[in-house]
């Protein structure tokens, strides 16, 4: 149940049966995308052009580019047109699996790149959420976390300069950040508590994580405690909603998790 794509692109035969017609129409698609026929940021033929190849209503056209777009594999843009979009990476947001380990597990090769890595002052914001005097040093350290040279997540990192001394020594595209303040200084993370929102990404960001589309990103910030509520760490996470998303699962009322802040969610650590 294949077509020829582009201008040579042949009429397709849709067939009568138990298969409805937008689900024959999808499955094509699907297929071509997964061929490479259109890849990640082409623009797809108009509805009308569309319909007139498959043989097929605009009706029947438009549910086929939804499910499509309720997948992630394609997105509607008003007045600009249809693209295709990489089918996003579904993560638990309470995993206890670090990153880098739940990649793997999915049998995906991750990496990380180093952004930016020094010694700063803390703004005010920062300072507070670490217990740190104004204008205290810490570590900044930005990376870029994929998979499969994939960019998923963009994680910006601060933590006391005083308190974790040769701690930018470590090779952090490979090394786990969490794993390191573990091992090295004595002090496992033991949870986070970070607020989750919507936002549009900036130039900076849609240029680091390689979007295509002005789809917001997912901002994720908060901080990582030891035992007895010890704060280590203070992060800010932009996740490519293209290419990335998290689901919660929760057990009982759903309104515990909501409480005492709507958007905050305190869970165990899970960020490697």
């Amino acid at each position: 149940m294949s077509a020829l794509r582009g201008d040579s692109m042949a009429r397709f035969r849709l067939e009568s049966g138990p298969v409805p017609l937008h689900h024959q129409v999808y499955l094509d698609l699907r297929e071509a995308f997964a061929a490479g026929e259109w890849r990640t940021g082409d623009r797809l033929p108009a509805e009308r052009e569309l319909a007139a190849r498959y043989g097929c209503s605009l009706i029947t056209v438009r549910r086929a580019l939804d499910e499509l777009s309720r997948e992630g594999r394609l997105e509607r843009a008003p007045g600009r047109g249809t693209f295709v979009t990489e089918p996003p990476i579904i993560r638990d947001i309470a995993a206890r699996a670090g990153f880098a380990d739940e990649m793997r597990a999915r049998g995906l090769q991750p990496y990380a790149e180093i952004v930016t890595a020094g010694i700063v002052a803390a703004p005010p914001v920062i300072a507070a959420a670490l217990g740190l005097g104004a204008g205290a040093l810490v570590h900044s350290l930005e990376r870029v976390r994929g998979a499969d040279g994939v960019p998923l997540l963009l994680e910006h990192a601060y933590l006391s300069a005083d308190r974790f001394p040769g701690l930018l020594d470590e090779d952090f595209t490979v090394r786990s950040l969490y794993e390191t303040l573990a091992t090295r200084y004595g002090l496992p993370v033991a949870r986070t508590r970070e607020t989750i929102a919507a936002a549009a990404p900036s130039a900076r960001e849609a240029r680091l994580l390689g979007l295509v589309t002005r789809r917001p990103v997912l901002r994720l910030e908060g901080t990582a405690y030891a035992r007895r509520d010890v704060p280590l760490e203070y992060g800010r996470t932009v996740v490519s909603s293209e290419r990335a998303r998290y689901y919660i699962e929760t057990a009982g009322m759903r309104a515990r998790l909501l409480e005492p802040v709507l958007g905050n969610h305190d869970r165990p650590a899970s960020r490697a």
